[in-house]
């Protein structure tokens, strides 16, 4: 498909820099398959059914954005996925000063060396440290890896450790927040549990590349940077007990989404799965494993608004966004929020 279809016009002050403040003060925007509802996502629980199932996504960020010297030159890394306990692959600029063997002092001491690079752009960089004590490192010379979109129009500061958490995170490896589950609360899980719904987790440590532009003109040219996930088998016997009991699967962000499809069969049953997931989907993807989308708004002519489109149809997508966009909706990360039925549901 052309990419241009996914196209739409959004303005600046759409764009949100900060979260609501409670989280589930955002605004939610029920996309049923014949109306609208303007919402709250304190409203959420009103709109599940007992036996329903919660999909959460458990990966934690961690402070993945670093800036540094090759030389006299000064350099910003970004890292993408972890590919040892001492390595990972990074987005950096400016790319030419990262040739092979070069090394690399980040701002606070920390030492890296560039032992590949990727057709993609990305450059896989070796440390001196491993596992907790190179996450700690982290912690201690990184900053929190805002949007481009809100690191452009402002600094990351202390705030942004909290605010880009979601309240599942736990699974350290993700240098992107799993959106969606920004807007929860102990007090609105509280609710939904008393509802009769359950939850359940499933990792998927969010990469770099689902900030990148889609460059190529025809969705068939796009390429998916792979990102690793796993869904246990307590994961899949929850979900396999949902559907026996006649409950909806709900997934809570794209990720969740993505992971599920990419762990389940033809048939539609999730099975146990860790490994990476490249899972690009687009209009006329049939869905086996999730029923609800719960998600914010995303960039127009990007992989994650095609999945909407896919997900509710493309001219219905367009048409959700056209309405957020008139009532003021929330955009990105920090915004609010949308919760989208499947259109064959």
């Amino acid at each position: 498909m052309k990419v241009d279809l996914f196209d739409f016009d959004l303005p600046p002050e759409s764009i949100a820099l900060r979260p609501a403040e409670p989280r589930d003060a955002a605004r939610l925007l029920v996309a049923a398959q014949d109306h609208l509802d303007d919402l709250i996502v304190r409203d959420l629980p009103g709109l599940l059914r007992p036996g329903d199932l919660l999909v959460v996504n458990n990966t934690r960020v961690i402070p993945a954005r670093f800036s540094g010297r090759i030389g006299e030159a000064r350099v910003e890394i970004t890292l993408h996925q972890a590919v040892g306990a001492d390595a990972w692959t990074a987005f950096v600029r400016p790319a030419k000063k990262f040739r092979l063997d070069a090394r690399v002092v980040i701002d606070g001491g920390l030492e890296a060396q560039v032992t590949g690079r990727g057709e993609g752009g990305e450059v896989t960089l070796a440390f001196p440290l491993a596992g907790p004590a190179l996450m700690a490192a982290f912690a201690e010379a990184g900053t929190m890896p805002l949007p481009p979109y809100i690191a452009r129009r402002r600094a990351p500061d202390a705030r942004d450790r909290d605010d880009y958490q979601t309240m599942f995170a736990k699974v350290e490896g993700s240098v992107a927040a799993p959106t969606a589950g920004l807007h929860f609360t102990p007090e609105l899980l509280a609710a939904i549990t008393a509802r009769g719904v359950e939850m359940t987790a499933v990792t998927l440590n969010v990469g770099a590349g689902t900030f990148l532009p889609v460059k190529a003109d025809d969705t068939a040219d796009h390429l998916m940077h792979a990102e690793y996930g796993e869904v246990t088998a307590a994961t899949a016997e929850a979900i396999a007990a949902a559907r026996a009991r006649g409950g909806r699967i709900v997934a809570v962000g794209t990720t969740s989404l993505r992971l599920l499809e990419s762990a389940a069969g033809p048939d539609g049953v999730v099975h146990p799965f860790a490994g990476s997931t490249r899972i690009f989907i687009t209009p006329g993807y049939q869905f086996r494993a999730v029923d609800v989308l719960m998600t914010n708004f995303h960039l127009p002519r990007s992989t994650l608004f095609m999945l909407v489109s896919a997900f509710v149809g493309l001219e219905r997508a367009r048409a959700i966004y056209d309405h957020a966009i008139a009532q003021g909706y929330r955009f990105y990360s920090y915004g609010d929020s949308s919760l989208l039925f499947r259109t064959s549901s």
